[in-house]
């Protein structure tokens, strides 16, 4: 079976790419096992000093796949351990996020995207909401600028982005951005590191410990719901749902 997430080293650094194209990178059941498994790795092997989450294609993640959705309690388990994890991870973006995607973004301690990049909280288009992906946004994010955009599902760009609170920089070559970023890092006592992060996600964690059950049912009962289930096939029709009006 083809790998959904691609994995190289470079000077301590574990780069990890989300790599389903075809689908643009949603959050299928497979790949956030794979991912998940992936980070594991990482946070177990002492010859990682930071990890850098990526992607192949134009989109960094669409969000949830409609067609093979991941269990909730899986891409909360999946989001915590990003959090958790005891290195450093850094996002790397240079294409579109949306809906789950932005949690990933948000559960990452550093996140950084080309000026061509675009955003969306795509959820109440489909009859949904960001349930399960606030456990790290709305810690991250600022609650009042960020309603706009879960409540009407905008896009917007980075700089608005940065405005927000989900992405620490934009550049027109990311790379470019990173590079010092990943200096910094690679300078940094390992120990000193995982001490220094648990010190910048204790709240998000206890969000997580908090709201989490909440959350993965208010996402279980929206997803099963009959708007959703019209807003899904919308979707994937390429046709308005039937509330737009």
């Amino acid at each position: 079976m083809t790998a959904l997430v691609g994995r190289t080293r470079a000077r301590a650094v574990e780069t990890l790419s989300l790599d389903s194209t075809g689908t643009r990178n949603a959050l299928s059941a497979a790949l956030v096992g794979e991912l998940a498994a992936a980070l594991a790795d990482c946070g177990a092997d002492p010859g990682v000093r930071a990890v850098v989450l990526t992607h192949t294609g134009t989109t960094f993640c669409a969000g949830a796949d409609l067609r093979d959705p991941p269990d909730p309690d899986a891409l909360v388990a999946l989001l915590r351990q990003l959090v958790a994890l005891p290195r450093p991870v850094v996002a790397r973006v240079t294409g579109h996020v949306r809906a789950g995607g932005l949690g990933l973004l948000a559960a990452c301690d550093i996140a950084a995207a080309s000026a061509t990049a675009t955003f969306a909280f795509t959820e109440v288009r489909i009859g949904v909401a960001p349930a399960v992906i606030s456990l790290p946004v709305l810690p991250r994010a600022d609650p009042r600028a960020l309603a706009r955009y879960y409540l009407t599902g905008e896009r917007f760009d980075p700089a608005e982005a940065v405005r927000l609170g989900l992405l620490t920089v934009t550049a027109d070559d990311v790379d470019d951005a990173l590079a010092p970023v990943l200096d910094g890092l690679r300078r940094s006592a390992p120990e000193a590191l995982a001490e220094t992060k648990q010190l910048l996600t204790a709240r998000v964690l206890e969000t997580f410990d908090r709201d989490a059950a909440q959350l993965t049912a208010l996402s279980a009962r929206l997803f099963s719901s009959a708007p959703a289930r019209e807003g899904m096939t919308a979707f994937l029709e390429r046709r308005e749902a039937a509330w737009v009006v």
